[in-house]
């Protein structure tokens, strides 16, 4: 296939295809920990009401924790649950050792302040990396690719597409449009981290095309669909697509990203598709976060990928 969308294009960097392989890794890093340790990592996710995306994204972060030889425990809640009454169950899940990591699915309903539910979860199983330690963490820095806390899922999986396709990223000049906690303002951390040079874009940013053309790496994490058009891509960059936005056109939905594909393609030398990029390696990052954190709990290595 050597169309455009087809991810056997080289241009194409296929998330799907990577986020298997890393998760075939953790499935054989866990099985050596049940072998040699005894135990597997546990990941809890709670899920407040009845979102359909939530739904979705819990059901399959389940079957993937299963697959992969890890504990699933899911805690599905109504959407009358009080605050009070979800910190109740965090508390419980912090206390239990066979539960590594603790993720609450968001958004959460409006009697819930997300950020409270947040700073509850024990940092050491804040699988997320929202936590204010974790960012904390990754803010200043440390030995090794985890900085001694637990990095968020998805700009950590766009590292990995990112190291996988360029090597070394030192010297590169990237821009990521985007300032949010979850991806824009840890994903300008960890580039800077790989001695990148970082622009954090915003929607206050004079001239956003002018900045996003002097990129060797662009980040569209904005949330408006196909905003980063063609002619704001420098020839040869490499973009990254976080958004995810269910639009219609021609009288059918469609999934697009926050970067215009078809313009963009062209001018790129690798692209991340939506569907298939970077979505794929945010619940592969969720279970290696698992791992990771069961790991530091038992106080053993890290088996060998």
């Amino acid at each position: 296939m050597n169309d455009m969308t087809g991810t056997a294009n080289a241009k194409v960097i296929n998330g799907k295809a990577f986020a298997e392989t890393l998760r075939g890794k953790l499935a054989k890093q866990v099985a050596s920990l049940k072998e040699k340790h005894g135990f597997v990592p546990g990941l809890a996710v709670v899920l407040v009401g009845e979102d359909p995306a939530s739904k979705v994204y819990v059901r399959n972060k389940g079957e993937q924790t299963k697959a992969s030889g890890m504990a699933s425990f899911e805690h599905k809640l109504p959407d009358t649950t009080s605050q009070a009454d979800l910190l109740k169950l965090i508390d419980q899940l912090n206390k239990d050792p066979k539960v590594n990591g603790i993720l609450c699915q968001l958004p959460v309903p409006k009697q819930i302040d997300p950020q409270a539910i947040i700073n509850a979860i024990d940092p050491n199983k804040d699988v997320d990396g929202f936590h204010v330690v974790n960012a904390g963490r990754l803010a200043t820095g440390g030995p090794g690719l985890e900085y001694g806390g637990l990095i968020p899922c998805t700009p950590y999986g766009c590292l990995l597409l990112l190291k996988d396709r360029l090597g070394d990223l030192s010297g590169k000049h990237a821009v990521v449009i985007g300032r949010s906690n979850i991806v824009g303002k840890p994903m300008a951390q960890l580039l800077l981290n790989e001695n990148c040079t970082v622009t954090i874009a915003h929607s206050r940013t004079k001239d956003l095309p002018g900045e996003v053309r002097r990129a060797d790496i662009v980040i569209a994490a904005v949330g408006r669909p196909e905003m980063v058009k063609g002619d704001w891509i420098k020839e040869g960059a490499v973009v990254i697509d976080v958004g995810i936005n269910r639009i219609e056109r021609d009288g059918k939905f469609k999934l697009v990203g926050d970067a215009d594909y078809a313009s963009c393609f062209p001018k790129a030398s690798a692209i991340t598709p939506v569907p298939g990029g970077v979505g794929p390696m945010t619940i592969a990052l969720l279970l290696r976060n698992t791992l990771i954190a069961a790991c530091r709990q038992r106080g053993v290595d890290l088996p060998a990928a």
